[in-house]
């Protein structure tokens, strides 16, 4: 049997992979591509964005963070009359440059388009149906319920949703519709497995985790990687609808929960805390309370300041940061509250 690879064992191995490194923000993921990789991947995305009818004469802006935007607006100049990458800019410049550039379609996260469309609505006052976008694409994140047919309705556009590498941003798969199941564009690269073993999924397992098999890749090919995305059971290959493990999917980048445990340790006082993750309009919002170990810390504004420069310096996500208003007897393990629905807990073992 293969190995079977977590995002941690890829950072692991940083230090001495070769090739173009897909690295995530935090550099908690180093994804290796060597040239044929890079043509692989390239073609995938290709191969999405021409399922989602997007062809020789649309202009394409990509509004993804890195290391996803750049493979993005490659893959779109092979398909489109004009591609750009846009990066996941403030929604006013975003507005600005999809005029400016006359984009037909635009790529971007599933909660990314639905916060443009509501400043559209509220800030700008502006009709969606005058921007003109014939395709919008969604990747990157579990998009809430009825996403697609929404922002369908709104801007008078094809939307898709596209299965993308958590590693690299390649992508895999995709779907026209909220209830379809994901159409692989290669076969062999995405299956199923167990949560609590490695090994393919029991057929009819009520949750399975979603793995990538990259067959001929020039280092990884006899791997199996746990993407940390866990499906439902259902017809065919089902869309995503949770996450599991140490890393936890916010505003389309995974936070490491051991870098942010190891960090937190380092404070002295630090005797537990809990984040927080929902999603009350358009965005994620992330928030980490501290419960502190000694009554003299929990107003000291020192030490709340010592805590927000720690979890700022971990990942490019906005984290808020309180304190609970009273301390701890002793220590307690960290937490993860996500009201979501989407993170089932960091070891797979357990989850049911």
């Amino acid at each position: 049997m293969g190995r079977w690879l977590t995002r941690d064992d890829l950072g692991a191995a940083a230090g001495s992979a070769a090739g173009l490194l897909l690295v995530s923000p935090d550099a908690a993921s180093a994804f290796p591509l060597g040239p044929e990789d890079r043509r692989t991947a390239a073609g995938l995305t290709a191969a999405a964005l021409r399922a989602a009818e997007v062809g020789e004469r649309d202009r394409v802006a990509v509004a993804l963070a890195e290391p996803a935007g750049s493979l993005w607006a490659a893959a779109a100049a092979e398909v489109a009359q004009a591609a750009a990458g846009l990066g996941p800019r403030g929604r006013m410049r975003l507005h600005h440059a999809l005029s400016a550039l006359r984009a037909t379609t635009l790529v971007a996260t599933p909660t990314g388009a639905m916060d443009l469309l509501a400043r559209l609505h509220l800030e700008f006052l502006l009709d969606p149906l005058d921007l003109g976008l014939a395709h919008i694409v969604l990747t990157g994140e579990i998009a809430s319920r009825s996403t697609l047919r929404h922002l369908a309705g709104e801007f008078g556009a094809r939307v898709t949703e596209v299965y993308a590498s958590p590693f690299g941003g390649a992508a895999l798969a995709w779907r026209a519709a909220e209830e379809d199941p994901l159409t692989p564009l290669a076969d062999g690269l995405l299956g199923l497995a167990a949560l609590g073993k490695d090994a393919p999924a029991d057929p009819g397992a009520p949750l399975a985790e979603l793995v990538v098999t990259p067959r001929g890749h020039a280092t990884l090919g006899d791997a199996t990687l746990r993407t940390g995305h866990v499906v439902r059971g259902g017809e065919g290959l089902p869309a995503p609808a949770h996450t599991v493990g140490d890393h936890v999917l916010v505003r389309g980048v995974w936070l490491a929960l051991p870098r942010l445990e190891k960090a937190l340790a380092k404070i002295d006082g630090v005797a537990g805390w809990d984040l927080t993750i929902s999603r009350p309009g358009t965005l994620d919002s992330a928030v980490l309370t501290v419960t502190f170990g000694r009554e003299s810390l929990v107003g000291n504004p020192m030490w709340r300041s010592r805590i927000q420069e720690a979890v700022r310096a971990l990942t490019p996500v906005s984290i808020g940061v309180e304190i609970a208003p009273e301390a701890a007897e002793g220590p307690r393990p960290g937490t993860v509250t996500d009201l979501r629905g989407h993170h089932l807990g960091r070891d797979r073992a357990l989850v049911t």
